[in-house]
């Protein structure tokens, strides 16, 4: 075959597993390992984290870690304009299952503010990540069946902005048709200014979508697909479809 007619390589990395348990060990110790080498060389680590159902048993796994958590700064890849005491809140999340045992000392830093319109609240939180480390050390966000990522949802008003990879890093306000609640997301920009994306894809119709976004070389169907695309940080996809 020419060689011209072999497909492009896909710039992202993908490794599959046999469950979604398995999937979830490798990626608590990915994640244990980017930190651990960040607090090594440059003395502080970040990490950012997606909320809903999927990053629970990882947050449990990393609870248990023995690394310098004081040291280890967490925030948020979205959030719902909610209050932290909610049970729809990411916040609310990461606080009862990754901020305890070992992890307890960790550094949080939410996005949720006071601030009552929605580009006041939205640079708000953009201005307390002026305490996180960037470039972020390890971004662990979720994907929906939907294709979305972070709260970067197919049809929100603003996507195209929040997904351009060039735009300046930030945090937006979003509203997603499929969601009751405001939403606060940081934007592709910021998402991928990371040494490391982890993004774990767990089932088969996760699977489904994903292999549709990698094709889908105009992003007009899956916002994933942006994510996938971009260059500007190493993505790794873990996947189990079971």
């Amino acid at each position: 075959m020419n060689t011209d007619d072999k497909p492009a390589p896909m710039p992202f990395e993908e490794r599959v597993y046999a469950d979604g348990a398995a999937l979830i060990e490798a990626l608590a110790a990915e994640v244990v390992s980017a930190l651990a080498a960040a607090l090594a060389v440059r003395g502080s680590a970040s990490l950012v984290v997606a909320g809903g159902k999927t990053p629970i048993p990882l947050f449990e796994r990393l609870s248990h870690a023995a690394i310098d958590w004081p040291r280890v700064h967490v925030t948020l890849t979205d959030e719902r304009v909610v209050p932290v005491t909610d049970p729809a809140s990411n916040e609310r999340l990461v606080r009862e299952h990754l901020l305890r045992g070992l992890a307890a000392p960790a550094r949080f830093t939410g996005l949720m503010n006071e601030a009552v319109r929605d580009d006041a609240r939205a640079a708000a939180a953009w201005q307390s990540l002026t305490a996180v480390p960037r470039p972020f050390d390890v971004v662990v966000p979720g994907m929906g069946e939907d294709g979305h990522f972070a709260s970067l949802f197919l049809g929100a008003p603003g996507l195209a902005t929040a997904l351009d990879a060039n735009a300046p890093p930030a945090c937006l306000a979003m509203h997603a048709t499929v969601s009751p609640h405001a939403r606060l997301s940081l934007n592709l920009a910021a998402l991928v200014d990371a040494r490391i994306v982890l993004l774990p894809i767990i089932g088969l119709t996760k699977a489904r979508v994903l292999c549709a976004a990698a094709a889908d070389s105009t992003q007009g169907t899956w916002p994933i697909a942006a994510l996938l695309a971009q260059r500007s940080a190493r993505v790794v996809v873990l996947r189990a479809d079971r």
